[in-house]
């Protein structure tokens, strides 16, 4: 097998179940390796994603590992059988790499449940407000970045809109809604998409007033993204240095507590949709 370059998240992922396979198993690299017939460095490879994996080696090794989980190793060995690049493949050398892997994130996600405190989502933003938001970026961003940015962002859009549109939830503060980034004009009209946006089936806004007695956050934005099978979730952090990606099973639970008990203090999606046409007028 030749060494891969540059693997997505999604494909490193596989490495990182694997492991955890073994680990579980109680077994090591070189008894794995004694079992397959294989050296022990190719299976730190695999782990590591130096070298790509077959569908039909992730089912023997699951087999090796004794995994009864049959749905997660079926997600794995449908991971490893793809082969399709996603659009997002052509930004590879105009945007850093974690910026992709939340593209193919949301791609590949059977719903997706994200909060902010300052900012209105992503995957909600008009490109006026996206804009106003990169040209603040530190360090500054030159103007074809910032173009290049916008475009990606949008395209990720896709994903409320395409034939299977994703379920998608999202929990914004009160005080990103108040926000005018880029003016009045370009904040009445990032409000104004987001009622239009709240018109399609598949997504929901919910949104946490100042008066509110509570406001449980880790102070990050949070993107949750639910896996095929819950052991492949996967969260990313929106934070100062960064995005960060979390996929250990006791963090997943704790964002998704974390989610929980925002949305318990939110206020119902007509209410929620009531307070953005208040602010609206108010602009």
């Amino acid at each position: 097998m030749a060494p891969r370059s540059a693997p997505s998240a999604r494909r490193r992922r596989i490495g990182v179940e694997l492991r955890r396979l073994r680990e579980r198993a109680g077994m090591t690299a070189a008894e794995c390796a004694r079992t397959l017939g294989t050296t022990q460095a190719q299976i730190s490879n695999i782990e590591a994603n130096r070298f790509g994996v077959s569908a039909e080696r992730v089912r023997t090794l699951a087999h090796i590992y004794g995994c009864t989980d049959q749905p997660l190793v079926d997600a794995l060995a449908d991971m490893a059988a793809e082969r399709i690049r996603g659009w997002w493949e052509e930004y590879r050398e105009a945007l850093p790499p974690r910026l992709l892997d939340l593209a193919e994130m949301e791609h590949h996600a059977v719903s997706l449940r994200v909060a902010q405190v300052i900012n209105i989502p992503g995957l909600l933003q008009t490109p006026e407000h996206a804009r106003a938001l990169f040209r603040e970026v530190v360090p500054a961003l030159r103007p074809h970045e910032i173009e290049y940015r916008i475009s990606h962002r949008i395209k990720r859009q896709a994903v409320l809109h395409r034939d299977r549109p994703l379920p998608y939830t999202a929990i914004i503060h009160e005080a990103a809604l108040r926000m005018q980034f880029g003016g009045r004009e370009v904040a009445k009209a990032q409000l104004r998409h987001l009622v239009q946006a709240v018109e399609a089936p598949n997504v929901t806004i919910r949104v946490i007033p100042f008066d509110g007695t509570s406001f449980p956050t880790t102070g990050h934005g949070v993107d949750y993204a639910h896996g095929s099978v819950s052991a492949l979730d996967t969260v990313q952090l929106d934070t100062a240095h960064g995005i960060e990606v979390i996929d250990a099973g006791g963090q997943l639970e704790k964002y998704r507590l974390v989610l929980d008990r925002m949305e318990k203090v939110a206020l119902a999606p007509n209410a929620s949709r009531t307070l953005i046409h208040r602010l609206i007028a108010d602009i």
